[in-house]
This record gives C-alpha cells, structure tokens and sequence, in this order.
C-alpha cells in the first residue's frame, strides 16, 4: 500500500522551500524594533526575543529542508526545476543575511561569519538562477511574478552588513547586481502585470515584494555612502509611493484565502518601516519618527497574523502538501 499523504515521512516530501520566507519576515521584524531602539526609543527587549525566534525558525527550517533534501532529493530537484519554487531558494541565504544583520551588533565575530557565508551562498543562486533563466526550455511570461526578484535583487542586502565585514568593494559589487537586474526584472514584471491576466491567488501576495528592492536599496546605499542624498531619496521614496499604491488595495489583499506566499506582506513592510526610521535618524524629520512607528505597529500586527495563521494550517494539515 502506497503511504498516506498525512503520514509525517510522506508530508517531508512536501516542505515548500518558500517556508523561508518565514525567516525573512521573522528577520526583518527584528532588524526593525533594532532600529526603532536606536532612533525612537523602543524597548531592545522585544527586540532581543524576536532575533532568537528567527534565528531559532531558521535552524529549525534548514533541518528540516535539509531532512528532504537527503530523504526525497528528486522533490527538492522538482523544486529547483519548477519556474515559481525555484525563486524561493535564494530565501535560504537572504534568511542568513539578515540575522547576521540582527546579530552584528551584539555578536560581531559570529554574525562575520553568518554574512560571509550567506553573501556566497546567495551569489551562488543568482549564478545558478540567472544561468536557468538565460538557457529556460520552460519559461513563459505567465511565470513571471514578483517573486523573480528575490534571487537576483536579494544582493542588495548584501552591503547593509557588508561595509563593516569586508572590502567596501565587494558591498558595491553585490549593491550593483541587485540595483541593475532590480530595473530590469521590474520593466518584465510590470510588463506581465499591465499586459496580460491577473496573478493567481496564490501568488497575489507577491506584489509587495515589489517595495523591497527601492527600500532596501536605500538602506544599502546610505550604508555605502554615510548620507541621504538625492538618489537615496528616489530609492526611498519609490519603495514609499509602491507601500501606498498596495495599502490602497488593501481589501483586495484581505479577501485572499492564506497561503504561505502570504509572508510576502512582511519582509517587504520590515524593509520601508527599517528606511523610514532611517529616515528620521538624528531627530531632526520627527514626521518620519512617527510615520516609522505606525509602520512599525502594522508590520507586527501582520507578522502576528501571520504566524497565527501559518501554526493553525499546520495542526490542520494544510502544509507540506502537494500544490
């Protein structure tokens, strides 16, 4: 008798690598109460709890990505061969990335070697990722989604703990690759969105994805540059004006049943709410204080939601099943 889909040994077969985007989120809630201690006051305790949360989600993820990885290796490699799930497995390294941002502060020596780690990690992917869309059999315009931009504009992030970890040139060899293919990959999307049918709703919450590469960038180039010049304000107010655009569609968004793509709401909302404090860093724009804790208070809400909603499909049996 073939074993039951419910039966743990079956469901391993079934772990979606975009449960890594849980980290993500998870991640970039924490960096955000880090910077709203340093520029607003906010208690670090809170702050302290979440970055061992994440942290401990990770290492649980990658136990168990890696248990599939050894017990169903043709599943992982269906994953890596399908046009959708293939974006996710950047999240693996973005995850990394960002606790080792977490973690800079307090743990320097560890959080060094999470950075140099990732950093390769992810340039691995891009190579890899771009190398599958150049030499596709399989890709139509259909498949691109926001998503595309998690293996290649996932470099940005590279920089923010990068300029204090390595040669500022290696931080702006990864801020090029991501600002470069961010413009590219946002005229093919945006030519998918304008031009032909709608996302499905699996897939829906991905558009905020779209507010990540301008809020990130902004964040790693005044990392790179020590100012918020110009260009830092075009980047940062484009990720502002595409949080507006989707906030406005909000009912569209809350009418969607829950998948897990849903954590594609909170990474992005981290990335603006981290930049807006950045912001009103000095306490001199008190508007951007007080925009960056109504931010604040809508990520968290969302990444409780989430969670809640994430714990109550799995004791359902709604995860690790076949799409």
């Amino acid at each position: 008798m073939s074993p039951s889909v419910n039966e743990p040994h079956e469901r391993l077969a079934h772990v979606p690598v975009a449960l890594f985007a849980t980290v993500m989120g998870m991640a970039g809630l924490t960096i955000a109460w880090i910077k709203a201690h340093h520029v607003a006051d906010a208690p670090l305790e809170v702050a302290w709890l979440l970055r061992w949360l994440a942290s401990g989600l990770y290492v649980f993820l990658l136990a168990l990505y890696g248990a599939k990885l050894l017990r169903y290796p043709q599943a992982v490699k269906a994953d890596w061969a399908h046009p959708v799930r293939v974006n996710f497995f950047p999240a693996i390294s973005i995850g990394l990335l960002l606790l080792s941002i977490a973690w800079a502060q307090d743990a320097p020596h560890v959080a060094f070697w999470m950075w140099g780690v990732a950093a390769a990690l992810h340039l691995t992917f891009t190579l890899a990722v771009m190398s599958s869309w150049i030499h596709h059999t399989h890709y139509a315009i259909q498949h691109a989604n926001p998503a595309w931009f998690i293996p290649v504009v996932g470099n940005i992030i590279v920089p923010i703990a990068g300029v204090r970890f390595a040669p500022v040139d290696i931080s702006w060899f990864f801020f090029s690759i991501g600002l470069v293919f961010w413009l590219v990959l946002m005229t093919i999307v945006l030519y998918r969105l304008f031009f032909h049918e709608p996302l499905p709703a699996r897939l829906t919450p991905t558009l905020f994805i779209l507010i990540a590469p301008p809020a990130v960038g902004f964040l790693a180039y005044v990392a790179l540059s020590g100012q918020v010049d110009g260009f830092a304000r075009v980047l940062y107010f484009s990720g502002l004006f595409l949080t507006l655009l989707l906030s406005s569609q909000a009912a569209r968004f809350f009418r969607l049943p829950f998948f897990i793509s849903a954590w594609a709401y909170s990474f992005p909302l981290a990335a603006i709410t981290i930049a807006t404090f950045e912001m009103g860093a000095g306490g001199v724009q008190t508007f951007y204080i007080k925009l960056g804790w109504l931010l604040l208070v809508v990520l968290s809400a969302v990444v409780i939601l989430l969670a809640i909603k994430t714990l109550l499909a799995a004791a359902q049996g709604k995860i690790c099943v076949p799409e």
